[in-house]
């Protein structure tokens, strides 16, 4: 009889099992706070009546395990190796192992003939872990056990990023402000982990065969048990969910220490692990934020000078004015007088239900209110401004960068700099000329936002005012850099280990909120780049370490508002009196008092897009609806006179049908450099004889098709949609699919070189070398160049005679008719933007230049920005259309990339035109265009114009996109108003 141990310690728990003979005597699963040594010591304490007195083996395992097996001499084994140990020995048949930890998360792929396995883990990011999880949950307002509950109940399933809590959030968001089921929401946020799991993982390899499920999450979570097998098409025997999923690392390092053989009896381990040595301070330090109490006195004097005059609203008689910020977590209001003063104010989260919110709130202000005050007029501004203005007929609403701004500038009429960190999110703005100039979200982490703190604070035993408040005196601040909200764990808790106090602690994630929005949000190079009149705002600065952190890290004293976290509201309510109504719209008392609400979620159906549709019922059956990207489901006709080059560049494309020729059906996938080059593919194969057949339109379900053969995670989204679109075609039947490799675009002469981008331009290599089905069919794939037609035509014929065995002849004239449909095409691109432009004039409308890739026509791609442009009286022209006409010279960086030249070029165009702004798109995941979107924004700024930017990729939401194009449009005005007062 032997008796074997394994301990697991992770990154959030610690784990002990104890076996003898494969039966488990002893197992405990808890949550070690930090306390690795101390918590693992406990819990081996509870099994003294099982061990004493006898020898057994034991080994340690889990990320964070290795510290405390070197001190205590115990034999370590990888958590991957103890799950293949546990696998060997326990389920051999196993084809697959899915384990999701609190912050880890990992595949095994088994090879069954060999026993080898290869293994793939999370990396930077912590998405699609427990940890995510728990912060959806937190986000919904509700208990981990609660979600899982409320998914089971689900009837739609909405897409949602899990790489990162903020990208989450930036589509959950909105779906919570529009009145989405949290049941559709909860189980959509299992189906971003299983999205995570299969794309982000498993990067590119199959998951099929029998799985094995380990690890907490997949233990208690039924509805991501039931995602997964959903989404994997899992049969019964094929999917394995064992109760031993929460014990699997241990049981594996049990098996471990029992094939290594170290013994040990009960009281030798106890004094190894009470006396094993901590690990050797390595994190670094950092200066006080204040040296003493007259410092920290000084500093709030200061600040306490921003500040609103209070009056009471029950002692006020007259005029006043309601400004609503219904935010991505919280709900603020505010009741302003005639004279600006705050008569009223709420914050408060908004629970997951802005509308009762805000109705209660408004009861309460008019049964105050009585016939002693006058309500002019009222605002709404943030997330949920359309919702709660059409719920409760607010007289406007407004955009929340406009409404930011207005406050800002009510406390430094020459503010130049404006930033805002809310619960999940980060907003900063610069001004110009009392204009915003640029604004900038945070897109790529959300560990700079107060919920960040927030997190951390509660996991300590503190709400986030009193835990910010033990980090302005400390002595020895913690060096926490800017990372991962969730791996931020990992250096709190080394820090910890290393005889970091709270203090300390506190003091340095405050730090590393700063840090983070200056360098990852901002990306400011010198504090310069910040303007020399800066307001923050916003509840985060709120905290004073955070606040003192800021003016540390930018050498220079800001300004924070007393109503820091009422800018929003403020804001719009100064609008709201800038209406000069003589009677708000709002509700009476008592339609407010008979107010309902109900929502739910429908599919639209009525165009490819297939919108999943939040439909909200007011009082009355007056209906909101959210959720579209088109007028269709709002039964108002799309205003197609508008000139929208994108949606016609789009028609012109799909239109070309195949013509049977004799040669066979051949396909081309419609993505990436494919919407530059149709025409020119289509004019030549067609006059080769083939019957072309192109994909559909790109779509998230399209999309779904081939992201189990996405071997990267990080590359662009419109790259990851050529898989769908293979296997599009191959369910078209076709069996010829032809896709070739072109590192040069075509020559222009506009810049240094003509390449193209390097993932469209091999891509079709990374599908040959992923997609197994491709092995199944004719995929031509080789590589040409239309930059130099005699050239082309060459290679053309070697490869089609050789593949095909098409004579020169045939050759010859299908290149040369391909090149001149092609030249055709550009010169009905220009045509087009030229009657574009001349409608706009005669019509008195703003051009805006959307410039970007070819592939951003698509509409999966742009989310329908083109249509919300246009919705906005904006006239649409594409940046090829006027490229031709501007001459951006010679540019600060090396100008080789074809798509690029056509932007600074289409940029210095606008410089010419008084009537025309440029926004500019960016595929997120694509590096090299940092460098051209400086390079363009210089080129814009130089000459006076505006610049927008817009990321576009999977995990972007139309609301943030719908904040810049509602900024760019309020900016537009306030400068043409600027110009009229001159």
């Amino acid at each position: 009889m032997s008796i074997s141990m394994g301990i697991d310690i992770g990154s959030t728990t610690a784990k002990v099992v104890i076996t003898e003979d494969d039966k488990i005597l002893f197992q405990c699963y808890e949550r070690h706070f930090s306390q690795v040594r101390q918590k693992t010591l406990e819990i081996i304490r509870r099994a003294e009546p099982i061990l004493s007195g006898k020898s057994f083996s034991a080994a340690v395992s889990g990320s964070a395990g290795l510290g405390v097996a070197k001190a205590a001499e115990i034999p370590f084994v990888q958590e991957v190796f103890a799950t293949g140990e546990l696998v060997r020995k326990k389920v051999p048949d196993t084809d697959v192992v899915i384990e999701l930890g609190g912050e880890d998360a990992k595949i095994l792929f088994f090879d069954r003939r060999t026993g080898a396995f290869e293994e793939r883990m999370n990396g930077s990011c912590a998405g699609g872990t427990g940890a995510f999880i728990d912060q959806m949950a937190t986000l919904l307002a509700v208990a981990p056990d609660e979600l899982d509950r409320l998914s089971q109940d689900h009837q739609f399933i909405y897409t949602i990023a899990s790489r990162c809590g903020v990208f989450a959030k930036s589509d959950i968001q909105p779906l919570l402000n529009q009145g989405a089921s949290k049941s559709d929401i909860a189980a959509s946020i299992f189906q971003a982990v299983v999205d995570q799991t299969i794309t982000g993982l498993a990067q590119g390899r199959k998951i099929q065969g029998k799985i094995l499920f380990l690890g907490g999450p997949l233990h208690f979570f039924k509805g991501l048990q039931e995602r997964f097998v959903e989404t994997l098409k899992l049969g019964e025997d094929m999917a394995v969910f064992p109760d031993y999923a929460l014990y699997a690392v241990s049981l594996g390092a049990s098996i471990y220490a029992e094939e290594e053989g170290t013994s040990f009896d009960y009281h030798t381990l106890v004094e190894k692990l009470e006396n094993a040595a901590d690990e050797a301070v390595t994190t670094l330090r950092l200066n006080p934020l204040f040296e003493s109490q007259e410092e920290y006195d000084a500093f709030v004097k200061r600040h306490e000078q921003a500040t609103i005059p209070e009056k009471d609203l029950a002692g006020y008689t007259g005029d006043a004015y309601i400004g609503i910020d219904c935010g991505s977590t919280t709900t603020k209001l505010v009741v302003v007088s005639k004279e600006k003063d705050i008569l009223y104010s709420y914050y408060n989260s908004n629970q997951g239900n802005p509308v009762e919110i805000v109705r209660e709130q408004l009861i309460h202000i008019l049964k105050e209110c009585g016939d002693r005050i006058h309500i002019c007029g009222s605002a709404v501004t943030g997330y949920g401004e359309d919702l709660i203005q059409n719920a409760f007929h607010a007289d406007t609403g407004l955009v929340e960068t406009m409404a930011h701004l207005k406050a800002a500038s009510h406390f430094n009429p020459n503010v130049d700099f404006v930033l805002d960190i809310g619960g999940q999110d980060i907003k900063c703005f610069k001004i110009r000329n009392g204009v915003i100039d640029n604004i900038v979200l945070n897109e790529a982490c959300s560990s700079g936002c107060g919920s960040f703190i927030e997190t951390f604070a509660k996991s300590m035993g503190y709400d986030a005012a009193s835990f910010a408040k033990l980090g302005l005196f400390a002595k020895h601040p913690v060096d926490l850099g800017s990372r991962c909200t969730v791996f931020m764990n990992s250096s709190v808790k080394q820090a910890q280990k290393e005889g970091a106090t709270i203090e300390d602690i506190s003091a340095g994630l405050s730090m590393s909120v700063t840090k983070n929005a200056i360098y990852k949000v901002i990306r400011a190079v010198s504090k310069e780049d910040l303007g020399t009149n800066i307001v923050v705002q916003g509840g985060t600065f709120l905290n004073d370490a955070i606040l003192r952190s800021f003016e540390i890290e930018v050498e220079q004293q800001v300004i924070r508002p007393s109503i820091s976290g009422l800018m929003g509201a403020y804001g719009a309510a100064l609008y709201a009196q800038e209406l000069r109504l003589e009677q708000s719209a709002l509700m009476s008392l008592e339609e407010l008092e008979h107010f309902t609400h109900t929502s739910k979620t429908v599919s639209c159906g009525l165009c490819n897009n297939n919108c999943n549709l939040t439909v909200n019922t007011f009082s009355g059956g007056r209906k909101f609806i959210s959720g579209n990207r088109c007028e269709k489901p709002l039964g108002r006709k799309e205003n197609k006179e508008i000139p929208n080059m994108f949606a016609w560049k789009l028609s012109k494309l799909r239109a070309l049908k195949g013509v049977d020729g004799g040669k066979g059906k051949i396909g081309i996938p419609m993505g990436l450099n494919m919407y530059e080059n149709i025409p020119f593919w289509y004019a030549f194969l067609t006059r080769l004889g083939f019957e072309v057949v192109l994909s559909d339109v790109s779509s998230r379900a399209l999309y779904r098709k081939g992201q189990d053969t996405i071997p990267s995670d990080t590359v662009c989204y419109p790259a990851k949609l050529m898989h769908g679109h293979i296997v599009n075609l191959l369910e078209k039947g076709v069996t010829r699919i032809f896709y070739p490799c072109m590192p040069y675009n075509f020559n222009e002469k506009k810049g240094d070189n003509h390449y193209n981008c390097p993932v469209v331009a091999y891509y079709p290599e990374l599908l040959d070398a992923n997609m197994e089905v491709l092995k199944n069919i004719s995929y031509e794939h080789g590589y040409f160049g239309l930059h130099r037609p005699k050239d082309f035509e060459k290679k053309a014929y070697e490869y089609f005679n050789r593949e095909f065995d098409i004579p020169r002849n045939l050759v010859h004239q299908a290149a040369k008719e391909a090149f001149a449909v092609y030249d055709a095409w550009k010169w009905e691109i220009r045509q087009e933007g030229q009657r574009a432009i001349q409608f706009a004039r005669e019509h008195g409308k703003k051009i805006i230049v959307l410039a970007g890739r070819p592939y951003h026509i698509d509409p999966e791609i742009n989310h329908g920005i083109d249509k919300m442009m246009t919705s906005f009286d904006l006239v649409l022209v594409t940046e090829d259309a006027v490229a031709h006409l501007g001459n951006a010279g010679k540019v600060h960086v090396l100008n080789q990339w074809t798509y690029h030249s056509r932007l600074y070029n289409a940029a210095n165009y606008v410089t010419t035109q008084p009537d025309m702004e440029l926004v500019q798109i960016v595929s997120f995941g694509c590096g090299i265009d940092a460098i051209t979107t400086d390079e363009v924004r210089a080129i814009l700024e130089e000459k006076g114009k505006l610049y927008t930017q817009l990321k576009i990729d999977e995990i972007n939401n139309l609301g943030a996109v719908k904040i810049r194009i509602r900024s760019l449009l309020a900016a537009i005005r306030e400068k043409e108003a600027q110009q009229k007062a001159r």
